[in-house]
């Protein structure tokens, strides 16, 4: 865990894949977790710690997670997520070669029990998910792409990709038959950019990690 940016309403961490983002109710650590024990020593706090994410990336991903240490910062935020202010930008390594050097995916999906899956459009409770995709580089048997959310589907990249026949890589679940890291897949929210809760400073963070 790195601390990306603090301040008195946000604190920004970088999570590495395989850690949850926040206590599921078993044993297992969280980012969320770790983030109120360094907050707790760095600033000497004896009780409770206000901390809330504004936002969750999945167990097996890496990449920037932003939590609120104020309930102001946390309205504020939460009404920017409503607004379209936060943009969020990934980086996935896929399998194969891409053909395009840049894409636009829309696809409807269903969210069954953990996973995602592509629907025609008329099927009930199907929702349009977007993204905007360039190739950074590609290989004969990888790639990597940049990619813009521009809606915020559950498993949305993960189930778009593999559905255009590149599944990232370590993806079991969405078909990847290339191994990655244990516990991980090759998927990293890269940047994200928003308006401060306080003065509305528009903020722009990238992670540290590189896959």
């Amino acid at each position: 865990m790195q601390v990306l940016m603090l301040d008195n309403h946000l604190l920004a961490a970088d999570k590495p894949g395989g850690l949850l983002t926040q206590p599921s109710g078993s044993n297992k650590g969280s980012l969320e977790a770790q983030v109120k024990a360094w907050l707790k020593e760095e600033f000497h706090r004896p009780g409770n710690v206000f901390l809330e994410a504004v936002h969750r990336i999945d167990k097996p991903v890496c990449g920037i997670v932003l939590f609120a240490r104020s309930s102001k910062g946390l309205s504020r935020m939460n009404q920017a997520v409503r607004e379209g202010l936060v943009r969020k930008v990934y980086r996935a390594r896929v399998e194969g070669r891409v053909k395009h050097s840049n894409g636009h995916l829309e696809n409807f999906l269903m969210h069954d029990e953990y996973r995602a899956r592509v629907v025609p459009a008329a099927v009930p409770e199907a929702r349009l998910a977007c993204l905007s995709y360039k190739v950074l580089e590609a290989g004969e048997n990888a790639s990597l792409l940049e990619i813009v959310l521009e809606t915020g589907r559950y498993h949305q990249i993960r189930v778009q990709l593999a559905h255009m026949g590149h599944p990232v890589l370590g993806d079991v679940k969405y078909g990847s038959k290339l191994p990655w890291k244990k516990d991980t897949i090759a998927l990293q929210h890269f940047q994200l950019t928003f308006p401060h809760p306080v003065g509305g400073r528009e903020m722009t963070l990238q992670s540290k990690f590189t896959l």
